[in-house]
């Protein structure tokens, strides 16, 4: 893999970029509230360097997190990063406000059958516009999966995580779980053969107790620590969002302590996500949200973040500008075959929404 930057200040709960403004600019401020490990700081620092707006960027590691804080109200957030399923509901909760296409010209650069698929949560892409994209999969150490598989042995399959036979014999090495339901189940329903966009409340209990079957094989839930566990050699194998896995990868190799972490779309399917930037209904800077989205839209600053962590973008102008490395990996940008069996998510509605977290904290806690 190729290095990137050192991820420092922009992997801190909490990250002001306080730029000097040049020439007459104004000392005016964006609020940013994105997930962790998601960005690059000199693309923050470039953007108060071209605009004189100055850049209050905090982080987040949940969707659940994100729609706690904009439920409440008042948030003084500019721009957040929503999952999509996340915010159709909260589209409907009215959380957002209409995109001003007139500030956002450089939405032309957005690829338009990705953009149509995002369209399915937001009608005519009204209130966001895709920030990047992903799947949920398997990251893994290859050589601890070598070791006790064998060197043949292919990580292509959900079994290695959903068979209990299989993950007890990497549970002595570590194995993480997100703390996501709404990944979660899906992944255990479609392994299990089952409509992964099912409500049937039948289907999600199936899932429930697929996933209790190998919960004493699992060390820990957590939306982000695995980051650090694989690229460290804490752990071996983990369900996790794609370019969180790669750049475990990346960190595992600067530290050159002979761990090496790869990432796997098992062939059985997974799901494809994309995360949003929009801009709340109560956004105190509402031009300066606008004029930070754009700027990330724009396909050399999309194509260095892309570059930075290693996630998909929809930009399609940026795609010349991706590091040919990360361009052509099919686990980053899965080939048309490989998208064909990806699932999308679903938006459940208030009934679904509870069970499936009576569930998850059953799976969980394991009682």
């Amino acid at each position: 893999m190729m290095k990137t930057p050192n991820r420092t200040a922009a992997t801190a709960s909490a990250m002001v970029l306080a730029l000097g403004a040049t020439g007459a600019a104004q000392a005016d401020v964006v609020n940013v509230f994105n997930w962790s490990d998601y960005i690059t700081e000199e693309v923050l620092e470039q953007f108060t360097e071209e605009t004189g707006i100055r850049v209050v960027y905090d982080v987040y590691d949940s969707n659940d997190t994100l729609e706690a804080r904009l439920l409440a109200g008042a948030t003084g957030f500019d721009v957040v990063v929503p999952t999509a399923d996340f915010m159709q509901r909260q589209i409907a909760a009215g959380v957002y406000q209409p995109l001003n296409r007139d500030l956002l010209p450089n939405m032309e650069h957005m690829d338009p059958g990705l953009m149509a698929q995002a369209a399915s949560f937001d009608p005519g892409n009204e209130h966001g516009t895709i920030y990047m994209w992903g799947t949920t999969g398997i990251g893994y150490n290859i050589d601890a999966i070598a070791e006790r598989f064998g060197e043949d042995f292919e990580v292509d399959t959900w079994s290695l995580v959903f068979d209990p036979e299989m993950i007890a014999q990497v549970a002595d090495c570590g194995v993480a779980f997100l703390d996501s339901a709404t990944d979660m189940l899906p992944a255990a329903m479609n392994y299990l053969g089952l409509d992964p966009q099912s409500t049937d409340p039948a289907d999600f209990e199936a899932a429930a107790e697929l996933l209790e079957s190998v919960r004493p094989h699992v060390r820990y839930f957590h939306n982000s620590q695995y980051i650090s566990d694989l690229a460290n050699g804490e752990i071996c194998v983990a369900i996790g969002w794609s370019g969180d896995v790669f750049q475990a990868a990346d960190r595992a190799e600067e530290a050159d302590r002979g761990v090496n972490v790869w990432y796997s779309i098992p062939d059985e399917g997974a799901m494809q996500w994309f995360d949003m930037m929009a801009i709340p209904v109560d956004a105190p800077n509402t031009e300066n949200a606008h004029a930070f989205i754009n700027f990330i839209m724009r396909p050399d600053i999309t194509a260095a973040i892309t570059n930075y962590v290693w996630y998909a973008n929809a930009n399609a102008s940026s795609w010349e500008m991706v590091d040919e490395e990360i361009l052509t990996d099919p686990a980053i940008f899965p080939p048309q075959e490989v998208l064909d069996n990806l699932f999308t998510a679903v938006t459940y509605d208030g009934r679904t929404d509870r069970l499936i977290t009576r569930l998850w904290t059953r799976v969980r806690t394991g009682q």
